[in-house]
């Protein structure tokens, strides 16, 4: 009796057939007395020959177009990371610091976290975002989960409100913002809309709007909210502006759900950067989450860490939220890397670490404002007749200048300087050898032209 695997043999000419799952190639090796032929992805015999070229992510594609680019003068602007004067990468000498202590602990291993993550880093960082003080409130107890930095924590956050906040499925989200919020609550299941945030003809917050449209939003609806260093502006309420947003919160019964990706990098203090989130976790009947990164403010891009954390108002319902928040987890990625989060536990849990922590963020802080400050004076000194106090006027890791798409473009094609079409341009990217060029560049292709107003 013949085999399966003979009767395939014998029908086949082929010497080997190997199939390349993960790289989606059937790759087949003739026998050399029979004719070659060759089978590409398109062929209707292939399995994955429907399966059409997704389209390249924004942010991420443009930071590849500039390490193709040949341009003696190319300039990145566009991806948001922190770069030191000479345009590198900088580990913070305390995130080096850790590490050494880590790999000089017999303690220190390898084994799987559980699958909440590391409490004590959970604690540790939910006292870095909240404060002491509130957590300490016995009305005040939060369910909080390690995730895969911020993206894993809106994740995580979304699904946790698709499956169990039956009050709305609508999320409230500001326009502009980062590009990647709308994917992740969509991929959730729930429903995306807009709110009015900045406005493009003053170059300035449009807080009439934002109360407006928070108004008309069905009661208890989601609304997202940045904690700081709003994302692509740079554009923050003030403390005032904060109280009045959440008087409209506490009158519709919405829930607000924050994300925090610049604590401290914002200032360069991390307590001042907080006041907003504090302040609204502090009002006792406003529902809250909050997804927290510590991409940005320890320079930990890949090591993807962070919290997402919820609100409760007693001991058993944390535990229930907590229980349904680990349901998500572990079919998703079962429990998340523990290298980062053992940085941020080992700087947060030693005094001395912390205080040099805290120097080293602002540090960068610091740069980034001197960017800031100097790129406008240097637009003005190229001779540019806008008013720029828009820029120095905004917080963070960016700037919103007010260009159009086709400004950007040819700001691209024409100078080889990558940003995003929006205008933003990430402010790390800018040092002494560029500043000038990028300047130059920059009033070529807005002189004489609006920049309020977004594209014309």
């Amino acid at each position: 009796m013949i085999s399966f695997y003979q009767t395939i043999m014998t029908a086949s000419s082929f010497a080997t057939f190997l199939v390349l799952f993960g790289q989606h190639v059937v790759l087949a090796l003739a026998n050399p007395s029979a004719t070659t032929t060759t089978t590409t992805a398109s062929s209707s015999s292939s399995v994955w020959g429907h399966v059409a070229a997704g389209p390249p992510d924004a942010i991420l594609g443009i930071a590849q177009a500039f390490r193709e680019s040949t341009h003696a003068d190319k300039v990145n602007v566009c991806v948001g990371a922190y770069r030191d004067e000479q345009g590198k990468p900088w580990v913070l000498p305390v995130v080096r610091k850790a590490e050494e202590l880590m790999l000089a602990s017999p303690t220190d291993n390898k084994e799987y976290l559980p699958i909440e993550g590391d409490d004590a880093f959970v604690q540790q960082a939910l006292q870095f975002a909240y404060g002491a003080e509130l957590l300490n409130d016995p009305n005040i107890q939060m369910a909080g989960v390690q995730t895969l930095s911020g993206t894993g924590a809106c994740r995580i956050g979304g699904e946790f409100l698709a499956r169990h906040y039956p009050a709305s499925q609508n999320i409230y989200i500001p326009n502009p913002t980062w590009g990647n919020h709308f994917k992740i609550f969509q991929e959730c299941g729930l429903t995306t809309h807009t709110y009015r945030y900045y406005g493009r003809t003053s170059n300035n917050l449009d807080l009439d709007g934002m109360i407006q449209d928070l108004q008309r939003a069905p009661d208890r609806s989601i609304i997202l909210l940045h904690a700081c260093a709003h994302n692509p502006t740079g554009c923050d309420p003030t403390m005032e502006q904060w109280k009045e947003i959440a008087n409209v919160v506490r009158a519709k019964r919405h829930l607000v759900f924050f994300d925090s990706a610049y604590q401290g990098f914002a200032s360069g203090d991390a307590e001042q950067d907080a006041t907003a989130l504090r302040f609204f976790l502090a009002q006792p009947d406003i529902p809250l989450l909050l997804a927290q990164s510590f991409a940005k403010n320890f320079g930990l891009y890949g090591e993807r860490c962070g919290t997402l954390s919820v609100k409760c108002h007693s001991r058993d319902e944390q535990d229930r939220v907590l229980s349904q928040l680990k349901l998500i987890i572990r079919p998703m990625y079962s429990s998340p890397p523990r290298h980062g989060s053992s940085i941020v536990k080992t700087v947060l849990n030693d005094a001395d670490l912390t205080a040099q922590y805290h120097d080293e963020c602002a540090l960068m802080a610091r740069r980034i404002g001197d960017m800031r400050t100097r790129l406008v004076e240097a637009l003005y000194k190229v001779g540019s007749k806008h008013d720029w106090s828009h820029v120095t006027s905004q917080i963070g890791m960016f700037a919103f200048t007010g260009m159009s798409a086709p400004m950007c473009d040819e700001l691209t094609n024409t100078y080889s300087i990558y940003l995003t079409r929006d205008g933003r341009i990430s402010l790390a990217g800018l040092n002494e050898g560029n500043l000038e060029y990028v300047a130059k560049a920059i009033h070529a292709v807005t002189d004489g032209k609006s920049i309020t107003g977004g594209d014309e």
